[in-house]
C-alpha cells in the first residue's frame, strides 16, 4: 500500500505528466508517483517519485543521500554519484545529487539517470525531529534533458500545504 510522507505538501505537475497509484506500478514505498508517458517508447518511462520519513533533527541530508545511493547499489551493477549540492537554510535544508545507474530493470540491463532532491523540514513542535522528503526524477540518459526542465518546474511548485486552499493539482502527506 502506498505510504504517506511526514509533512503535507502541495505541488503542481507540469503538462504531460500523469499521476499514478504507487501500488499500481510496484512502488508501494512511494507516497506519490508521476509518469511522463511520451518517454516510454524505449521500455522505460520517465518518472517522479516522492517519499519521506522522520529523522533525528541533527541528521545531515548528505548522510540521507548517501544512504539512498547505497540502497541503489544493493540492486545495481554500478551507481555513480555526480556533483552534489547543499542549499536551503538550517531549518529547511536542501541537498541534491545526480546519479548514473547500471541495473536490471524489468528483466533488462539498463542505464538510468536519477536526480535526487532531499528537503528537510524541522518539526516546530519538536526540533529534535526533522521530516525529510525525497523527490526523485528517474529517466534514461536519452530522455533526461527533455524531462529535467519539467522536474525543475515541478520542484518550484512544492510548498508546505497550508490547509486546503491549494491549486488542487497535487497534495500529499501526513503528519510529522
Amino acid at each position: 500500500m502506498a505510504t504517506t510522507i511526514p509533512v503535507p505538501i502541495e505541488f503542481s505537475l507540469p503538462e504531460g505528466w500523469v499521476s499514478v497509484s504507487p501500488d499500481e506500478i510496484g512502488t508501494p514505498n512511494a507516497a506519490f508517483v508521476a509518469l511522463r508517458p511520451d518517454t516510454g517508447g524505449d521500455g522505460f518511462t520517465a518518472n517522479i517519485t516522492i517519499t519521506g520519513e522522520v529523522r533525528d533533527g541533527d541528521v545531515q541530508l548528505s548522510d540521507v543521500a548517501a544512504e539512498a545511493a547505497e540502497r541503489l547499489r544493493g540492486g545495481a551493477y554500478e551507481v555513480k554519484v555526480g556533483n552534489t549540492q547543499a542549499t536551503g537554510t538550517a531549518e529547511n535544508p536542501v541537498y541534491t545529487q545526480p546519479l548514473r545507474i547500471d541495473a536490471d530493470v524489468a528483466g533488462r540491463r539498463r542505464y538510468l539517470v536519477q536526480y535526487q532532491v532531499f528537503m528537510g523540514f524541522t518539526d516546530t513542535a519538536d526540533p529534535s525531529r526533522r521530516a525529510v522528503i525525497e523527490i526523485v526524477l528517474s529517466s534514461t540518459p536519452e530522455t533526461f534533458q527533455s524531462v529535467f526542465a519539467d522536474f525543475e518546474e515541478f520542484l518550484g511548485t512544492i510548498r508546505p500545504d497550508q490547509g486546503g486552499a491549494g491549486s488542487g493539482s497535487g497534495t500529499t502527506g501526513g503528519s510529522a
